[in-house]
């Protein structure tokens, strides 16, 4: 193997650069270089289980493969491919018309303060960031070229085997042999029981080429919007998956660093935007495929590190593959319904109490939603007349309780949004639990009128279309008898939450 030494002396002395002070950041497969307003990526010449980049051809292919495909994400952030050259008189150079020596991929430089590993050690990650990354990721993944060559059950199996094969180079000094055993096990028992969602899925074109690599420390503000960079670029097998085991990335990471809550949040906007609910059901087998990827990604980092950060890797490695573990092993599911008339709060307390249902959280399924999907409109857009109409209204309900029977048959918690102004509604829900054999609870959110309709004029961006002249209609309603617990939503909002998080005694 041909050393690098020679091109990672040359990108690092800042006469390379005009002058400009270099800082130097390393992967377990890069080597990357900040130098004043641009970034120089090199691509280490290693040989793993999942990459080869023993060879300069292969170098440059996987940085022609990274610009391509980044730019699909962020156009501005990647500025293209140079070679570094060594010119007549010995010199190295970038770009020059001399021998190849290797090559790199050249970026725009952002403010690292805004990566949003970082940002969320801070607490400034907050929700309308999150959602905005939530949006970025839904129209990547829209646009992305499916892929039916790829994914399904073939492509998660290499998953799970090529995770076990790299942690077993790090057993037992790092990882512990029979956790390793276990996982791999419990992961083919999953892979099993949810091949033919796999297949269908790929079949349906939710096999995408996507980014494959989507934790916090590969999301930034670039021009004070979210930016997604660095997706894979080195394999087809690890960026050419399931959408929803793309997104289980951020989800694993999110949940990783204590902020289920976050994580619960980018999920159900997640489903909201998409409507892909039959992707609740092999989640924790994708959640635990990715805590595993970082589990032996700390491991080999640690192998060449020393000192406190070696010790560090080995703790990270070792919690991830923990972490492996217990996703395949998720709480039994329960099913909550939180109803009320428009501007009662029960979609807040919905989200709210969803995060202490279910790992990542349960999953939210609303009417409103719902109602827009089979409208065939995008959340955002409003309805009119003809999208709430006797027979829609009835299409919305057994939408919502076919979806949650579906999801509490694959083992995942659901909290049901919807008004449940009709008895017959409530009970409907109610039955979807008994028929599932799981528990049930119910919780019914009211408010002064005059509270409710202020909080309807002060939604902004919000799913739902209700006015204040809806609410005053559905203050005409004969609710019948409501058995579910009452929960007087009127006091700020950390008092009801505590009511309803009491009521479910969580």
């Amino acid at each position: 193997m041909a050393s690098q030494a020679a091109v990672t002396d040359f990108l690092a002395d800042p006469a390379s650069h005009g002058g400009a002070a270099v800082e130097r950041i390393d992967t377990h497969i890069s080597a990357i270089f900040l130098a004043g307003d641009r970034v120089f990526k090199l691509k280490k010449a290693v040989w793993l289980p999942f990459l080869n980049f023993t060879s300069l051809e292969a170098r440059q292919a996987a940085c022609e493969a990274e610009f391509t495909i980044n730019r699909r994400a962020t156009p501005g952030l990647y500025l293209g491919v140079r070679p570094v050259t060594r010119q007549a008189d010995g010199r190295l150079t970038l770009g020059g018309d001399g021998v190849v020596e290797d090559w790199v991929v050249e970026m725009r430089r952002f403010d690292q303060a805004t990566l949003f590993d970082r940002l969320v050690r801070t607490g400034a990650l907050d929700r309308p960031r999150i959602t905005e990354l939530t949006e970025a990721i839904f129209t990547f993944h829209q646009a992305a070229p499916p892929r039916p060559d790829r994914g399904g059950i073939a492509g998660l199996t290499w998953t799970v085997d090529t995770n076990r094969a790299s942690m077993l180079t790090h057993v037992p000094t790092i990882l512990n042999p029979d956790k390793v055993g276990r996982l791999a096990e419990a992961s083919h028992a999953a892979l099993a029981r949810h091949a033919p969602l796999l297949e269908a899925r790929r079949a349906a074109g939710l096999v995408r080429w996507c980014h494959g690599d989507l934790h916090l420390g590969n999301i930034c503000l670039f021009e004070g919007k979210t930016a997604l960079f660095d997706a894979i670029e080195f394999s087809e097998d690890i960026a050419c998956i399931d959408v929803f085991y793309d997104l289980a990335f951020l989800l694993m990471d999110l949940d990783h660093r204590s902020q289920r809550r976050m994580a619960n949040w980018v999920m159900n906007h997640y489903l909201d935007l998409s409507g892909d609910y039959a992707g609740i059901a092999p989640l924790p087998l994708f959640l635990s495929a990715r805590a595993a990827i970082r589990s032996h990604v700390s491991a080999t980092m640690a192998a060449g590190a020393a000192g406190e950060r070696r010790d560090h890797l080995i703790a990270e490695a070792r919690s991830y593959l923990d972490a492996a573990l217990d996703y395949l092993s998720p709480p039994p599911p329960r099913l909550l319904a939180v109803g009320g008339l428009s501007g009662s709060g029960k979609s807040r307390m919905g989200r709210e109490l969803a995060p202490f249902l279910a790992v990542p959280g349960a999953a939210v399924v609303r009417s409103d939603s719902l109602r827009k999907h089979l409208m065939g409109v995008s959340i955002h857009d409003r309805l009119g007349p003809e999208g709430y109409t006797a027979e829609v209204t009835r299409r919305t309900y057994q939408t919502l309780y076919d979806t949650c029977a579906t999801l509490l048959a694959a083992g995942h918690s659901v909290v049901a949004d919807a008004v449940f102004a009709r008895p017959e509604e409530r009970a409907a829900i109610e039955a979807v639990a008994a028929g599932a054999g799981i528990p049930f609870d119910g919780l019914w959110l009211e408010a002064p009128p005059d509270l409710a309709a202020a909080r309807i004029l002060a939604r902004r961006a919000n799913v739902s279309d209700a006015t204040p002249d809806v609410l005053e209609h559905q203050l005409t309603y004969d609710l019948g008898i409501i058995g579910w617990i009452r929960i007087d939503s009127s006091p700020p909002k950390d008092v009801s939450l505590a009511a309803g998080k009491a009521a479910l005694g969580i």
